[in-house]
């Protein structure tokens, strides 16, 4: 299962109460657009991270709105496979896997790495390149599709540094730029580029995630603390 880190799941109630006192206290509160996450910061150091959900969005004087048309694309991609998926309002509307001969059967090395080393000289060598060059092309082509057709409100992408130049080099180019404040990188480790994966990060994204220091840990923790018992009244 896909995990956001050291973070707890929260709802929009709880999201609200550290942010109005957060507020009220006089703490530093950021919005970074590249992560879809709010930062409370107290003397130049951090209390929390509120991963915000993919259907809402943040206005700097009222705070956290519903976004009830909420519309965004994912995009996963290993070595030798990918998925990408079309959501709205939480629901996933379409998908596509990809995968593509890329690893070397005896190195278990991907045939972007080999490049580096060994060159292309060999037919598998050459037959290799192609589908790998043919698999950014197709990646690229069904995010195009999903741009020409949708408002996007993000793009959400997990890819390693390894094959990111690769996506953006691609004869197809994508239909985001690399530096793009709709482009968020996902804030948790995928595996696979796989369905079943595609499917757990939407999840994912719907929800709210809450990170804390310690020190932020003591500071709301009256906020936590006051839930535990009611549910234990209860």
């Amino acid at each position: 299962m896909i995990k956001i880190p050291d973070s707890q799941f929260i709802d929009l109630k709880k999201s609200e109460e550290i942010l109005e006192r957060a507020s009220r206290d006089g703490l530093e509160i950021s919005y970074l657009s590249e992560k879809h996450q709010v930062l409370i910061e107290k003397d130049q150091g951090w209390l929390a991270k509120i991963f915000l959900s993919w259907g809402t969005a943040w206005d700097t004087e009222k705070g956290i709105l519903p976004n009830d048309d909420a519309h965004f694309a994912l995009v996963l991609i290993k070595s030798g496979q990918a998925a990408v998926g079309y959501f709205h309002q939480g629901k996933m509307e379409d998908h596509k896997v990809f995968r593509a001969y890329m690893i070397r059967k005896k190195q278990g090395k991907s045939q972007i790495k080999h490049l580096k080393t060994k060159g292309k000289s060999r037919a598998g060598s050459r037959i290799r390149l192609e589908e790998t060059l043919r698999f950014f092309e197709e990646i690229n082509e069904r995010l195009t599709s999903y741009e020409q057709q949708f408002a996007l409100d993000f793009w959400g992408i997990s890819c390693s540094k390894t094959l990111w130049p690769h996506l953006f080099s691609s004869a197809t180019p994508p239909p985001f730029d690399s530096d793009s404040n709709q482009l968020i990188e996902l804030p948790f480790h995928v595996s696979q580029g796989s369905f079943e994966e595609l499917q757990q990060a939407g999840r994912l994204l719907d929800g709210f995630h809450l990170l804390l220091s310690e020190a932020g840990e003591r500071y709301f923790s009256d906020l936590f603390h006051s839930q535990e018992e009611k549910e234990e009244d209860w």
